[in-house]
């Protein structure tokens, strides 16, 4: 007789053990206090300038308390380092980037700012005095540029002067764009983004030849 082992028999299913189970069950918990935690910082931070942005407010807003985020991340300035990485993962998985479709790409962004824009204009507002919004900020702007260079890739390896079309593209798709028609014209989303796109088409068409998809 074996004390404290598990016996496998071939053919017989078994059952994880009760201490298995209670582990398991810990960790998930852990993992949903840890994304509920991720979440409500990243909301708050669309919501709120950064400097409000306390572990009151987020524990609040997760449903945990503040011990449990400490335990979690260590401090605040922990928290929204993670809040950060996950929401740039958040925001890749929001807008693909197919150059082959531009079409759902477009619309993926329009979806997009659609559901952040306000959100990233209010750290854009902060930057100049609040550092970890400019380190937010930077980084958007290089997605986004990044996101331009692949979207577009079949119209900037023809095109007479990659870097200016890189550059305009990036102009007429860039969430200002947006706000200036958007917010400041008070348009709805659907003329926002065909005025959005009718930019995108008219800079293609005056600084590429046609590019011909299958």
């Amino acid at each position: 007789m074996n004390i404290g082992r598990t016996e496998t028999v071939p053919g017989v299913r078994t059952t994880a053990s009760p201490r298995a189970y209670v582990m398991r069950e810990r960790a998930e918990q852990v993992e949903h206090t840890r994304r509920s935690a991720l979440v409500a910082c990243a909301e708050l931070a669309y919501e709120v300038p950064l400097a409000a942005l306390t572990l009151a407010r987020v524990a609040e807003r997760a449903g945990v308390s503040v011990q449990t985020l400490l335990r979690q991340f260590g401090s605040r300035e922990g928290l929204l380092d993670a809040a950060h990485e996950w929401g740039v993962r958040e925001v890749l998985a929001e807008r693909p980037a197919d150059p082959g479709d531009l079409d759902a790409s477009f619309d993926a962004l329009m979806t997009h700012y659609e559901a952040r824009g306000d959100g990233v204009l209010l750290l854009l507002g902060q930057e100049s005095f609040e550092p970890r919004a400019r380190l937010v900020t930077e980084r958007g702007r290089q997605l986004h540029r990044d996101w331009v260079g692949t979207v577009f890739a079949p119209w900037l390896d023809v095109a007479r002067d990659p870097e200016a079309l890189w550059d305009e593209l990036v102009v007429v798709t860039d969430v200002y764009a947006w706000k200036l028609l958007r917010r400041d014209r008070g348009m709805d989303a659907a003329w926002t983004a065909r005025r959005m796109r009718a930019l995108v088409d008219a800079v293609l068409a005056a600084t590429t030849p046609a590019v011909v998809h299958d």
